[in-house]
């Protein structure tokens, strides 16, 4: 990984390693990578979350890009994947995420779309890098004259044809259905209540839709769903529906109160696009964090997971590559290929809906049948990469997790992988129950210790 750019961007405290002087690098470094040897002038999409500090950021990226010569589409607060859909849909050159997602209000971050919709390339990401971290961005020469870029503002139609895309995508509707919708105080409050307006017969409340700067994702949205469990149940709800910060992930609650994870999205989708005959190969792309209950599932109906590294790109990539068309993580990122280029919590959200008013049950009885396993995760403090890679090829430990996996019999699941950002190596036991899990990550990590 590069020194700026992390799985998902750029991310930071704001002011204190990610600030505007860092911003206005990025937009002119970013400019200059996309002008190229052709010297057009690029057209950039920007999209915010609800940070009190995506202003100031969105302001000195705008001056970088158009002080090397870009024009910037101002798309103001919208969810990160509709910035990827607009950016294909505007013809724009790139589009550009300000947000740090599901993570606290002090954190923020810059993600890059190519023209395509998709996450920028490991090669252009490097090659921004590369000028920021040289210095070379200093020489970038600024334009004058009309060779200044240009900020265009998007009208509300921006907005309503992405709005217009993803009902598109569930042309049935959703009549007779109640649901309650968190926001997350973040992205999803411009949208989601127009989205689901739409829906004629949809009795839809909403929550945590009134940001204020500091509040996206504070007890509120996917990352916390003990309030939205409480209402959907004292409320007598169908489903309670939750996006993070930038309403890329989509977590939901059954009517019982319940939390649904990702796994579980990702089986009743997979379930239904296998009876459409719309699931190639009968695979979803899944991650090695995915719950072995998903695998378990899958196979008792006749599906299989490939899985990736832990991320997003990741899961997308190995899509693309073997034309598979659904694929996600347990943490609620979920994609949709066929409608979609990146994860978006919306467009899932609806995807799962639909599966639910066709099937005739309930959200319980919908994913009562891909269990979740006991999940443990123990985080082993390291000095530095050299002793991760030094544990990883540790005959002694290769020896106790395979003596570990003869006792869970078929029963559970280990994963040991060092951490790609922290001086950690993460032990992770899925059991039959938590306390059999528990005490075999224990052992496990005690041994880490040791070597």
């Amino acid at each position: 990984m590069g020194k700026l750019f992390g799985t998902d961007g750029i991310r930071g405290v704001v002011n204190a390693g990610l600030d505007a002087t860092l911003a206005y690098k990025v937009g002119l470094a970013t400019a200059q990578v996309l002008r190229g040897e052709e010297g057009r002038k690029p057209l950039v999409a920007i999209g915010k979350d609800t940070r009190i500090s995506s202003d100031l950021l969105e302001g000195a990226l705008t001056a970088g890009l158009c002080s090397a010569g870009a024009d910037v589409l101002h798309l103001g607060v919208i969810p990160t994947p509709a910035v990827a859909w607009v950016t294909v849909d505007r013809k724009a050159d790139a589009g550009v995420v300000i947000s740090a997602s599901h993570n606290p209000f002090e954190h923020n971050g810059i993600k890059i779309f190519n023209g395509q919709g998709f996450k920028l390339s490991d090669e252009l990401e490097g090659q921004i890098e590369d000028l920021i971290l040289s210095g070379d961005v200093e020489q970038i020469s600024l334009k004058t004259h009309d060779g200044i870029g240009r900020v265009i503002y998007a009208d509300e139609s921006a907005r309503n044809d992405y709005i217009n895309h993803l009902v598109s995508t569930v042309p049935d509707g959703f009549s007779g259905l109640r649901i309650l919708v968190d926001c997350a105080n973040g992205a999803s409050s411009a949208t989601a209540p127009s989205l689901f307006d739409r829906f004629d017969g949809l009795h839809c409340d909403i929550i945590n839709a009134d940001p204020d700067g500091v509040n996206i994702n504070t007890n509120c949205g996917s990352t916390h769903l003990e309030g939205l469990a409480a209402m959907v149940k004292a409320g007598n709800y169908d489903l309670g529906l939750a996006f993070d910060g930038d309403a890329d992930r989509f977590l939901a609650v059954s009517e019982e109160g319940v939390p649904i994870d990702g796994d579980q999205i990702m089986a009743a989708c997979g379930r239904y696009l296998k009876e459409q005959g719309a699931l190639p190969g009968n695979t979803i792309v899944a991650t090695v964090m995915s719950n072995i209950g998903l695998h378990r599932f899958l196979a008792e109906n006749g599906m299989q997971a490939v899985c990736t590294d832990v991320g997003d790109r990741n899961v997308l990539e190995r899509m693309l590559k073997d034309g598979f068309v659904l694929g996600g993580e347990q943490s609620g990122h979920t994609i949709f290929l066929k409608y979609a280029t990146t994860g978006d919590g919306q467009l899932t959200a609806l995807q799962f809906l639909r599966i639910l008013k066709v099937s005739g049950r309930k959200a319980s009885e919908l994913v009562a049948d891909c269990r979740q396993y006991p999940q443990v995760l123990v985080n082993v403090a390291v000095a530095d990469n050299a002793q991760k890679q030094a544990i990883m090829a540790s005959s002694a430990l290769k020896s106790a997790i395979g003596s570990e996996e003869k006792g869970l019999a078929g029963n559970g699941r280990i994963l040991v992988r060092p951490s790609g950002t922290e001086a950690l190596v993460r032990v992770m036991v899925e059991a039959e129950t938590e306390a059999t899990a528990q005490a075999c990550a224990d052992r496990l990590a005690n041994l880490i210790k040791t070597l």
